[in-house]
């Protein structure tokens, strides 16, 4: 089993639902998140230049981190931009809302950057896509730190 004790709760909870399943529904699992990716607010919907880029991506996605308040107690917001063409990408991105949105920034700042590869998804999906999932969190984490003043 994984040791998910350095994660917050419901990153830990994502793990553990990925781990406790066969590599078929561990990809079906990966869909679900894609579909349950937040739409764009319309603030940023209107003004896609505001957010970033992922390169690391196959797919183009793009996102923006909202900071409430600062230090390390302010609150974390994750916004997304991925085409629905690509579920991959949009699973990952709807991970990463679910487990790291309404978070405190100290606790954004320390989820450790292996988080892709707790998932179990090496035997399904090829090292690029999970490079690009560390891409996202790379960034999100950038974020955090410039926008929270830390």
């Amino acid at each position: 089993m994984i040791d998910t004790s350095d994660l917050p709760t419901a990153l830990a909870g994502i793990v553990d639902d990925f781990n406790a399943l066969t590599t078929a529904d561990r990809l079906q699992l990966l869909l679900e998140f894609s579909t349950g990716l937040p739409e764009l607010p319309e603030r940023y919907a209107a003004h896609p230049e505001l957010l970033e880029g992922v390169p690391e991506c196959q797919s183009p996605i793009f996102l923006i981190v909202e900071v409430d308040g600062s230090g390390p107690d302010a609150v974390v917001h994750l916004f997304f931009s991925a085409p629905a063409e690509a579920p991959t990408t949009r699973g990952f991105a709807g991970i990463l809302h679910e487990g790291l949105d309404g978070l405190s920034v100290a606790d954004a700042l320390a989820v450790p950057n292996d988080i892709s590869d707790r998932l179990a998804l090496a035997d399904a999906v090829s090292p690029l896509r999970l490079r690009g999932m560390a891409g996202m969190l790379g960034r999100i984490k950038r974020q955090v730190r410039e926008k929270s003043g830390i």
